[in-house]
């Protein structure tokens, strides 16, 4: 008899032993880590004036949706990956590129700004050899589009250039 007392034991016991392990690191319910997912698709980018075609970019949750990565391919043989993720420590985005062109790593960090994602930071020059800023704004079209402005600062931010200029259109998975 007291055999048969010891199996439904067991049994609770393993039960217990089996039972998911509690949810840990990122609350990807928390609206921070989807304050990027407006970029999230299969998309081909344009040119702003629609006529050609700069290259295809896929971009999908990651790690539990704590994170977004991106995978870039160029018409013109550039390519790389990004991932970026809301810090909840810093209260920050942050991107980390990595591209196959020379000086190809790039490393941002910001946040939301009048309805764009805005990350910036800083590298150097490969022309000058000096720091030189950076900023991304991504800012989702009414239409359904993103627009993924790239620009550069050799003076501090005094003045900037454009270093890419790209319309993303989503495509059918």
């Amino acid at each position: 008899m007291p055999r048969l007392l010891l199996i439904p034991a067991l049994a609770a016991c393993s039960a217990t032993l089996a039972a998911p392990p509690p949810a840990v690191g990122c609350p990807a319910s928390a609206s921070e880590y989807h304050q990027f997912d407006f970029w999230i698709g299969k998309w081909e980018v344009r040119d702003p004036g629609g006529k050609t075609v700069l290259g295809h970019s896929r971009i999908e949750a990651v790690s539990d949706g704590c994170g977004i990565s991106e995978h870039w391919t160029g018409a013109k043989g550039s390519n790389g990956v990004s991932y970026n993720a809301w810090d909840a420590d810093s209260k920050r985005w942050h991107q980390f590129w990595i591209g196959n062109q020379p000086n190809g790593v790039l490393q941002l960090d910001g946040g939301m700004a009048q309805g764009s994602m805005v990350l910036s930071g800083t590298k150097t020059n490969a022309q000058t050899g000096k720091p030189q800023q950076q900023r991304i704004t991504w800012t989702p079209g009414k239409d359904g589009t993103v627009r993924q402005h790239w620009e550069s600062s050799d003076d501090d931010g005094k003045t900037w250039t454009t270093a890419f200029d790209g319309i993303y259109h989503k495509q059918a998975n």
